[in-house]
């Protein structure tokens, strides 16, 4: 039976870091189902906050985060929540901790059940397909940071989910790896979720903008790509260039 529902929705999300302390997002609104998405904002305004929300490694104030119109109420909903989401976090080093590339990627396969064989396939098929093909035995914490942003992705590529939350994906990447990066994004058939202070990466990866402003998620009406190839958060407001 078809489910009409969208794949993640946040309904009525609010969220403080202690009782005590004024909420840093409020009656949050934001559905997904397909589509490339990318949120801006400043530092500290609740971007990276919406992420662990989302996955689960905070707890909400009020409101309910949906998968398919499933609310998660429990740790055991939150664990097949992340089973059909990929989460890439903004320091790789947080994400890599096995000695090898192929026992990283394999990972996520056989956490969710696969077999030995299965989950090697799948990660072998992952890194050639991120044109990291030959790097199964490499030792993980003498990778470039470009190269360790590349195997993170192939981590939760090799879950093939269908959602991708990304935050901050082209930090510190040199030119060549941030470009790689972008086109792997375009090629992907996934959905994907962008946290990015990189304007002109979201202009390159996403059909659609949100901001946070005065703790609510916001959609930009229209995401507007410059001649000189940048984009604003306000794209369709008036605006100066110093």
């Amino acid at each position: 039976m078809k489910n009409d529902h969208p794949l993640l929705q946040l309904r009525d999300i609010s969220f403080s870091y202690t009782r005590e302390s004024p909420s840093i997002l409020e009656k949050i609104q934001f559905s997904i189902n397909d589509g490339r998405v990318g949120i801006i904002g400043p530092n500290g305004c609740g971007k990276t906050t919406i992420f662990q929300i989302i996955m689960g490694l905070l707890p909400v104030e009020t409101g309910e985060v949906l998968l398919q119109g499933k609310a998660m109420e429990s740790e055991q909903d939150f664990r097949q929540l992340r089973q059909k989401l990929g989460f890439l976090f903004q320091h790789s080093d947080d994400q890599l901790f096995f000695p090898t590339v192929l026992e990283d990627v394999a990972f996520g396969p056989l956490n969710m059940g696969k077999a030995a064989d299965e989950a090697k396939e799948i990660s072998l098929q992952t890194l050639q397909h991120l044109g990291l093909q030959g790097f199964e035995e490499r030792i993980t914490h003498k990778l470039s940071g470009g190269e360790k942003k590349l195997v993170a992705m192939a981590t939760i590529l090799s879950m093939q989910p269908k959602l991708l939350l990304l935050d901050e994906p082209s930090n510190n990447l040199d030119s060549a790896t941030r470009e790689r990066l972008i086109t792997i994004l375009r090629d992907l058939d996934q959905a994907h979720l962008i946290i990015s202070h990189d304007l002109d990466f979201l202009a390159s990866t996403c059909s659609q903008l949100y901001t946070i402003e005065n703790k609510k998620l916001i959609r930009c009406r229209e995401k507007q790509v410059h001649s000189h190839e940048h984009i604003h958060p306000y794209g369709d407001q008036p605006h100066q260039h110093g």
